[in-house]
This record gives C-alpha cells, structure tokens and sequence, in this order.
C-alpha cells in the first residue's frame, strides 16, 4: 500500500516526475502507473492501488481534465476524503470537484523548498495522517476494516451490489438501498470482516469472475444477489458463494409484502451469519434488528433522497433540493426517523454555503437527528461541516473525530472529512 497514488495524463509525465521525486523524499511511498507490473491486468492494479492508498494527488491540467479516468479517480478520491488536486496552467477544474481546494504549481519550479510545493506537503502530510488514524480508530473499535488490512481472524466477506431486476432505472435506488443496508447489517457482527461499501460497489454492474474476485479482495466469501421491487411486493435473491470454490454455500429466494421489507433484511443478515457457522451475539442481533423507522413510506422516501445524494455532485443545486423535499416528507411520516433529519441537514449546508443560498444552514435538523440518535455518524459529520463553515474549527474537529470513530467506511463521513482535511 502506497501512501499517495498519483492520477495524471500520460501527456503530462514530464512534470509528474519530478513530483513524485519530491514527495519520496519527503519519505513517502508513491504509486503512478509506471509502477505496474508486467502481464498485470491494467484497470484492476489501478483499482487495487487507488482504494489502498491513503492520499490520492491528481495532477490536473487542460488535457488530464478531459480524461474520463482520471476525473473518474478523483471523484473516488474526493468521496473517500483522500482527494489532494494541483493544478497546472490554470486548468478549469471538472464541476464536481471545485469546492475542494487545489495547490497551483506553476511557480513551484520543481523546487521542494517553493512556498506552492511546501503547501502541498503540509496538506498531504494532514491527509495521510488522518488516515492512518482512521485505519488505527478502525483496528481499535472493531469497525469493518480496508480488504487490505482484514483481520485474518474473522470470516473476510464482500456484498456485491445486489442486481435491480425491477425493470425500471429508477428503482435502482432500492435495489442499492438494500445492498447497503446488509453491508451495515454485516458490519455489526463482530466475527466478520465485511468490505466497505466503496470497495464492493467498484464492481457494480460488472461481471464478476467470484474466485478471482476474492483473491483481489482477500476475502473467503462473495455475497451477491437480486432485488425486484414491484407494486406493495418485494422479491429478493442472494446467494453466498465460497471465494475458493466458486461453490454455493447458501442460497435462498425471498417473496414478501413490501411491508416485512425491514424484517426481511434483517432475517437474510442472520442467516448469512448461520451459513457461515458464526456466533450472532444478543447485542449483535438486537443492532441488526434495529432500524431507524418502522414505515416503509419513510424509508423509501429516505432511500431515493440518499441516492440523489450519493450518485451526484454538491454543484447541482437540484439534487439539494430534491434531498430536503423528500427528507422532510420522510420527516413528516416518521418524525423520529433521525438518518432523514440528517441527510436534509446535508441538502440545507449544501444550499447554504456552496450555492449561497439564503436561508437554514442545516444545523438545526442536524442537531434533531443527534437528539434522536447520538451515536448517529452522518449527523456528527454534517454538524462538522456546518461549524467549520461559522469558523468554529476546534468543535467541527472534534464532531468529524466523533464521526470517524463511530463508522469511518460511512459514504457521509468520508465526504466532510475529505473536505476538513483540504481546508485545515
């Protein structure tokens, strides 16, 4: 694992080069893809390398904006809180990553003393610290691990985003609504290491050839499966399959009113649990148990908000409002349904100071969602955010540790700390 992968234009290695020799000898391990090794498959060591990393320096330039790929790292970059951009020539930056700060090199000159390269030292030296201390809060509180630091005794698993076979793209919501929700389900077992939820949905509506798979991923079983959502019905698919074999361990066809859907999830996490002759604790099965509404209307109102959030950008003023609507109908079904009054927290904050909207900052339906649930990561990580904008940095820092503590795979959490750490 490489502490800082670099994204850049092939075009461009002329002024990479000397980059990378700065930051080794600043003492600091860089992966960029002359690293790549003979007969290895191209995309995956990318992909390998990408997730492993714990900063990721996209050398933006008017040709790199124009790759796919590299806009494509560092939108994975900037959602996992790890994005560091410098830019050359005044590049105008894609639209989805503009709010995060960038370093300009023009004036550094290849000099490692340049005021513009100490910047970017500082700032990666904050970033690859910060995550090692979440990779520390990880091992210390039992929280899923990375797939490269998966402790080798508990039962490694993925959860493949499970297939919409609804016929409709808009259902697409559920469908990856459910695969998360068993992702977090998994994740309260203490006898299991469970790949996070960026890692799993990389292979998201690619084929996957399971042995090889989990090689790459270094775990023992693939869970994969299906969800066809029609009319008050719901039928979901899964299947456990051994990483070695390919054999199937478990496998199991559901057909329920819509309305046993939390129910649902929750008998299909237990037996994923038996299958794989585990120990579900009393604590453990209570957590998986507990959801944070009893009203289908609600969750599912919650579910399309979330996937407003998760599959755009915050320069859509759009998908904010979009967010606060359908939160604040879920809000009025269940009015303690504390992860809705945190995710309009988020829509408000992103209305507020990225659009410079007048009007709620967010704030308040983040600290009604902490009143319902302290322990709730999401709330602390906006309330993060919302403080830091006021100027108030130490509480803000304090509510993105809490935040980071409490779940550091969370989708939410990765977003504000990748942006605390660009602007501390």
């Amino acid at each position: 694992m490489a502490d800082v992968f670099v994204s850049y234009s092939r075009s461009d290695k002329a002024r990479v080069v000397p980059l990378v020799a700065a930051i080794e000898a600043k003492g600091w391990s860089v992966w960029w893809d002359p690293a790549i090794d003979a007969g290895q498959q191209f995309d995956l060591q990318i992909d390998a390398e990408l997730q492993a990393a714990n900063a990721v320096l996209v050398v933006w330039t008017p040709t790199s904006v124009a790759s796919r790929w590299v806009r494509g790292e560092a939108r994975d970059a900037a959602e996992r809180g790890i994005l560091v951009p410098v830019r050359f020539e005044d590049a105008r930056l894609p639209i989805d990553v503009r709010a995060i700060q960038t370093t300009d090199l023009d004036k550094w000159g290849e000099d490692p003393a340049s005021a513009p390269f100490q910047d970017l030292l500082r700032w990666l030296g904050a970033v690859i610290e910060r995550q090692r201390a979440r990779q520390s809060v990880k091992s210390a509180t039992g929280s899923p691990p990375s797939a490269s630091a998966i402790n080798a005794s508990r039962v490694a698993i993925c959860v493949l985003p499970f297939a919409n076979m609804s016929g409709d793209q808009e259902q697409e919501y559920f469908s990856d609504g459910i695969t998360e929700d068993i992702i977090t389900d998994l994740s309260k077992v203490s006898a299991l290491a469970v790949v996070s939820r960026n890692s799993a949905f990389m292979y998201k509506g690619k084929h996957v050839d399971v042995p090889k798979l989990a090689r790459e991923l270094k775990v023992g079983h693939i869970l994969e499966g299906s969800v066809r959502k029609a009319g008050g019905r719901v039928r979901i698919t899964a299947q456990l399959v051994d990483g070695s074999s390919n054999d199937h361990v478990w496998a199991e066809r559901y057909d329920r009113d819509l309305n046993d859907i939390f129910a649902l999830q929750a008998e299909i996490s237990e037996a994923i649990v038996k299958a794989l002759k585990l120990k579900l604790l009393p604590e453990e099965k209570k957590a998986i148990e507990r959801r944070g509404t009893d009203n289908v209307e609600a969750y599912n109102l919650y579910l399309m908000a979330r996937q407003s959030y998760i599959t755009g950008h915050e320069a859509d003023a759009r998908r904010a409002e979009t967010m606060i609507r359908l939160c604040r109908r879920a809000t009025e079904i269940d009015p303690r349904y504390s992860r809705a009054w945190a995710l309009m927290a988020i829509g408000q904050m992103i209305l507020r100071f990225v659009h410079g909207r007048r009007g709620d900052d967010g704030l308040v339906p983040a600290e009604r969602a902490l009143a319902l649930d302290a322990n709730l990561a999401e709330a602390h990580a906006v309330k993060a955010r919302i403080l830091s904008q006021h100027g108030r940095h130490d509480e803000a820092a304090g509510e993105i540790d809490v935040a980071l503590r409490l779940d550091p795979e969370s989708y939410e959490v990765g977003c504000v700390f990748g942006i605390q750490a660009a602007t501390t």
